[in-house]
Formats: structure tokens, sequence, C-alpha cells
């Protein structure tokens, strides 16, 4: 089986070994309280058990699902935001080449992530003489940004090949049994997926939310839910913390925090991990950004940002910690030959490999940084492929619901979320908020500090 490892070497200067056993004693605790379903969000625990609950059955269906949007389709348009899309796309920016061929496989491309009609239209007009297939994801049907491009995409699925073809390549991922969504879908005959009710977005890529249109894009969604079944079998069912490294990254975590180091960068040394780290983004920041506390999540794509934001990690702002996801085995070999002239000066690499390049320059940054007062760690995953990356979804996931119990709050909800939704629908003059308008309308007058 391969193991996901956590290599803490580069904390030592700002966590004591004794500080961390200290932190580690309240896990037992904690670890009962998300098993039993005893703290707070205990309704949004579904996610605990999800790899094993996932049949060998519905796997099946949902690959020959993916196998006939592959032969029907040259092109999917995903529609979700947060949780609906992040997860899926993470996958599949991950595991799916960086480059293809025009017409090399189905392309899969995302919509209502954004209210920007500039990215819809540029969709709509990508859109033209493919073969499309649609997948929308919502819960309630109502939130905003997958909403509004739905009710244009679906027009457009409908204009282009009429009301029964349309709405049979139209897949919707919602609830079971209400919403606008559901209705929706039941009425015009489309083809429908549930999303659990236990299951919060940020933590629903292992449901049909993520998993169809992960199986869409040709990728084994049998291997990634093995992935996750071990890393549940390893993180959740391990009592013993001193051999759960999802436990002890938690528990790192917030030694840090309590010492002034209130951002962390999630780093990476593979440009195609750049959506794995929005995703983790998303799971800590609106896990544990609230009540006033939480970690900031950032993240970085190196070497790249080593040209841009080296500088400020290494003699910026000593507030951060770093944690490098360091893939151990890239599965490509690519030699470095001589040059007669060598005027560029690397023939001292003759016959070494680029992965071996790549390696030393992770192995160089990370101490740099910690000689420069960033303490960091390193998860170290075996490989890119699906089983991996499934088993790095669970590392993660179990990882925030203790690290956000040990920071002390609900790491299940986001009430902060609704904040910036019930404005938004004041200043475009939903029903039933005519007060609230007409005060921020006042408010957004009085805003002249302009120049």
């Amino acid at each position: 089986m391969k193991k996901i490892t956590l290599d803490y070497t580069n904390i030592q200067d700002a966590v004591l070994l004794s500080e961390l056993s200290g932190k580690l004693e309240s896990y037992s605790e904690i670890r009962n309280m998300i098993i039993n379903k005893t703290g707070k969000g205990n309704d949004f625990l579904g996610w605990v058990d999800l790899p094993d609950r996932i049949s060998d059955q519905e796997i099946e269906e949902i690959e020959a699902l993916g196998k006939r949007i592959r032969e029907e389709s040259d092109l999917l348009v995903v529609i979700g935001i947060g949780g609906s899309y992040l997860g899926a796309k993470a996958a599949i920016d991950a595991l799916l080449p960086a480059f293809k061929k025009s017409g090399e496989g189905i392309e899969i491309v995302f919509a209502g992530q954004s209210l920007s009609p500039r990215y819809l239209k540029s969709l709509l007009a990508h859109m033209e003489g493919r073969r499309v297939t649609v997948n929308v994801i919502s819960k309630s049907g109502t939130t905003t940004e997958p909403a509004v491009a739905f009710r244009i995409i679906r027009e457009w699925m409908i204009a282009k090949y009429g009301k029964e073809e349309g709405c049979r390549r139209i897949i919707a991922t919602t609830d079971s049994s209400k919403g606008a969504l559901r209705t929706l879908a039941d009425e015009e005959g489309m083809k429908t997926y549930v999303i659990p009710d236990d299951v919060g977005g940020r933590f629903s890529v292992l449901t049909p939310v993520g998993l169809v249109p992960i199986a869409a894009a040709g990728i084994s969604i049998k291997d990634l839910v093995q992935g996750a079944r071990d890393g549940a079998a390893q993180y959740r069912d391990e009592a013993d913390v001193t051999k759960n490294p999802s436990a002890v990254y938690a528990a790192i975590r917030n030694i840090l925090y309590k010492k002034g180091k209130t951002t962390e960068i999630l780093s990476n040394f593979e440009p195609q991990l750049h959506y794995v780290a929005e995703w983790w983004k998303q799971l800590y920041g609106e896990s544990e950004g609230k009540e006033n506390k939480g970690i900031f999540p950032a993240s970085c794509d190196f070497t790249t940002d080593l040209h841009s934001m080296g500088q400020w990690i290494q003699e910026g702002l000593r507030n951060i910690f770093e944690t490098f996801i360091n893939v151990e085995d890239s599965g490509v070999k690519i030699l470095l030959g001589r040059e007669e002239k060598d005027l560029d000066k690397l023939n001292y690499l003759e016959g070494e490999t680029l992965e071996f390049v790549n390696r030393q320059a992770f192995l160089g940054t990370a101490s740099a940084h910690r000689d420069g007062g960033v303490p960091n760690m390193t998860i170290n995953l075996p490989d890119i492929s699906a089983y991996s990356i499934g088993k790095l979804f669970y590392f993660f996931e179990w990882g925030v619901a203790v690290s956000g119990y040990m920071l002390g709050v609900n790491p299940f909800d986001q009430p902060g979320v609704e904040s910036y939704k019930k404005n938004m629908f004041a200043l475009l003059g939903k029903p039933g908020l005519e007060k609230e308008t007409q005060a921020i309308r006042e408010k957004l007058a009085g805003n002249k500090l302009i120049v």
C-alpha cells in the first residue's frame, strides 16, 4: 500500500517535540468526537465513512456514465461553485496531461464559479460546433452563480438540441427530494445524482459531485475511491496518533498558530497540483475561518513563484509557515545531455534527470526557508495517480476536522458565507429585502472618498 508520510524536521526551530506531544494528548478525545458524531457540526460528518459507503455498483454505474459522455460528447460543461467544482477540477488537472492535441479526448470546462459576463460569453462561443453535455451541481438550485449560468446554458442546450435531447444531455447533481433544481430535473426528465444531506460541499469530492465529472474525464474513480478508503484506514481508524500523519499535521498547524504563525502556504513543485491547492484553500479557509480565528490558507506553485513570491517568503513578515507537497515519483524520466560549448553552464548536470533537478530545488527551498525563519513541513505524496490523489483528499479532510476542533470552532459550518449573499440580493432588488436594499444603498451613497 502506498503511504503518504509527513516530514516535520524543519519545524524544530519553532516547535519543541514536548509541545507537540502535549498538543497530541487531546487527539483521542477529538477522534472520538468525530467518529461518534458528538462534536459541533455533527450533522455534516457523512464524509467520515463516505469512502466505505460507496458501493462497487455505484462506481461501475458512474464509470459507465462517464464512458457514455465521452462517446456522445467532446465537451462537458460542469456548472458549480466552491466545493461543487473545486474537487473535480483538482483531480482532473492533477491526473490528466497538462496539454493535449485538439480532438484528443473530451474537454472538461467549468461554469457558474463566477458572475463574469466575459467568461460566460467566451464559454458559449467555445461551445459552438461542439457536442456538449452539461453537469449542473447545486443542492438547492438557487445559489446565484451556478443558477445564473445554468439558466443561460440550459437555454443554449435547448436551442441547439431541442427540449427532449437538450434535457437528456443535462445531468443534475442535487438534493434527493427538494429544491429548485430537483423540481426542474424531475419535470424535464434529466438524469440525476444525489448530494448526501450529511456531506458539506467542500467535503463532497467523493460523492457524485466530484465523481461524475472525474469519471467523464476518463480517470479511474475506482482507484480514487480506493485511495480514500485506504486513507480512512490510515488516518481515521489509526488510534495511535504517533502513526497518524494527518493528525500530527493538524497539531503542528495549531501550535504554530498559537505562536503567531497565522498564514500557511501550501507549496508544490508540480504545476498540475495547482488546483489541489485551490481545493485545500477552500477546505481549510471555510472550515477554520470563523469567530475571528483561523489560519489564513495561501498557496504557491514552485519553482515559478520563487521568482515572484520567493523574496517575500524568505525575508518578509515572519507570520508564516509552509507545507510542501513533495511528489516522490513523478513517473517521468527526462535526461539532461551534454552541449559541446556549454554556454548555459549546465554540463555538470549531464546524465541527471529533470526529476532530480526539481527535487534538489525543493530541498534547497525548504532549507533556505527554514533558515529564513519559516518553519515548514512536507507531505510526501508517493506519486500523482488517482489512488494517491484520493488518499490525499482524505488526508486533508481528516486533518481539517481535527485541526478545527483543536482550534475550538465548528469545522463544518460557514455562517460568514451568507453575509455577502444577503447584501448582493438586496442590491439586486430581491423581493422581501426592501429595507436592507434601502439601508445598503444609503450606506454606499456615503462613500465619497474617490480620487
